[in-house]
């Protein structure tokens, strides 16, 4: 069964250009190396909760954007054995790909696909 990987984060607005290119560059890498696809979804409708929210987890700002993203991976195996060679692949690297927003502020996890209509 397939595997995920989800992300998100808050992206300074001013940003977007410069996070397409970071999120093709380093989409390339994590297809080299076995994923079966990239997505990155740029929040156009992502309320304010009030308990809680996306915009909430990731303390966006006034001036950011959600950012919603994935990679599907065949499987956990395949997945766990490209994470280490895509971090040190040099166009992952923050000299070459550098991350347009907060990464500490990212929130990610890797989830077994339950359902897949």
């Amino acid at each position: 069964m397939s595997f995920v990987d989800g992300f998100v984060a808050a992206v300074p607005t001013a940003n977007k250009e410069k996070y397409r290119i970071h999120a093709e560059q380093a989409g390339e890498v994590f297809k080299e190396f076995g994923a079966l696809a990239v997505v990155e979804c740029w929040g156009n409708e992502v309320p304010e909760g009030k308990l809680t929210s996306m915009p909430q987890a990731v303390r966006c700002q006034a001036d950011e954007t959600v950012v919603f993203s994935w990679i599907i991976w065949p499987d956990k195996t395949t997945r766990d054995e490209a994470m280490p060679k895509v971090m040190k692949d040099p166009r992952c690297s923050e000299a070459l790909n550098p991350m347009p927003f907060d990464a500490k502020r990212l929130i990610y996890g890797g989830f077994d696909v339950l359902v897949n209509i």
